[in-house]
């Protein structure tokens, strides 16, 4: 069976339980859910704070959330990642990606989430390896290591790169990834090539002074522009509180345009908040990622419909998925302002 089938059903099991026996803030509408004149909001990260999420610290620290009358408490994912727990109600927002939303999206008991932001407008992750060994293209993996989750949209993903620039997908050595820090990795020879998100391990091999070769998977095949990362919420938070959701957003969406014209200050706001990040790669992660956020959509968050239905229609086309995923599945922009 799929390894992605096998996780889906997991995840779906921890949902059931979790509703079972959690007493969630979402079913109860907006007056249970108030501490205070604030409306209490639980936010849940994909991992640790980075400059993905500094649009959410500094709407935090500049005071927006608490200008719409809400307050954000932010928390560390479970292993499992953000769905389960927003899906379940324990937490109303999180940080997802649209791929890994796909297996949440199908079967018998899809997870009810939904994704109402874009956080970065175009798909800025790729395969970055050593400056001249010949990885600059996606062919020019063949005959080397590539380090891998075995992910199937992921190896999906590497084979129709690796095949579309004329190469032969089965000559990349497969090798599993234990990959923490990709500088070091590539230094070591431990691999010859990883996936990164440019914005930061990008970004710190730049810094720290190792020349790289990197392709980006939206350049090679449109289809692969999709939106990575993303804010989901749970469907029943916003079917019951839509006005909550649009506030939140709305002060979401003023951060995040404060640290586009506002780089350095939002590096150290984010700095702040999480004092052991390295300020020397926050603040350059940060100014690369002021023309990302929002790049050329006509506002911050907006999810392009024919981008979002593009890459899901590939993977139902590639049976990368339990159950096909009908067009338009899985994100809204009725909640952004």
């Amino acid at each position: 069976m799929n390894k992605g089938f096998i996780n889906k059903k997991i995840v779906a099991v921890i949902m059931s339980l979790m509703m079972l026996f959690s007493l969630t803030a979402c079913g109860k509408g907006d007056s249970d859910s108030k501490k205070g004149d604030l409306t209490k909001i639980t936010f849940v990260l994909d991992w640790t704070p980075n400059t993905n999420h500094t649009g959410l610290y500094v709407a935090d620290k500049l005071g927006y959330f608490e200008e719409v009358g809400i307050e954000v408490e932010i928390v560390q994912p479970p292993e499992d990642g953000a769905e389960v727990l927003v899906a379940s109600g324990e937490a109303q927002f999180g940080v997802s990606f649209q791929d890994s939303m796909a297996p949440a999206l199908t079967g018998d008991n899809p997870l009810p989430i939904t994704a109402v932001a874009a956080i970065i407008q175009h798909n800025t992750s790729g395969i970055i390896s050593r400056k001249g060994e010949g990885m600059d293209t996606p062919k020019g993996m063949e005959g080397h290591s590539y380090s891998t989750w075995n992910g199937p949209i992921e190896l999906a993903t590497l084979e129709q790169v690796v095949e579309t620039d004329g190469g032969d997908f089965s000559k990349v050595e497969l090798i599993p990834s234990t990959v923490t820090d990709e500088v070091s990795a590539l230094k070591t020879n431990s691999t010859d090539s990883i996936w990164i998100f440019y914005a930061w391990a990008g970004v710190k091999t730049e810094l720290e002074g190792l020349e790289t070769d990197y392709f980006a998977f939206a350049d090679i095949d449109p289809v692969f522009d999709y939106y990575t990362p993303v804010i989901i919420a749970g469907n029943e938070f916003l079917e019951e509180n839509p006005d909550t959701a649009k506030a939140f957003l709305e002060a979401l969406t003023k951060g995040y345009e404060y640290a586009i014209e506002n780089p350095e200050e939002a590096a150290d706001i984010l700095c702040e908040a999480v004092p052991e990040l390295d300020k020397e790669l926050v603040l350059a992660s940060q100014q690369y990622l002021a023309s990302q956020y929002q790049a050329d959509a006509s506002k911050w968050g907006y999810i392009e419909p024919s981008r979002w239905n593009n890459f899901y229609n590939w993977l139902n086309e590639n049976n990368l998925v339990e159950t096909d995923i009908p067009e338009n599945t899985g994100f809204s922009n009725d909640y952004l302002p």
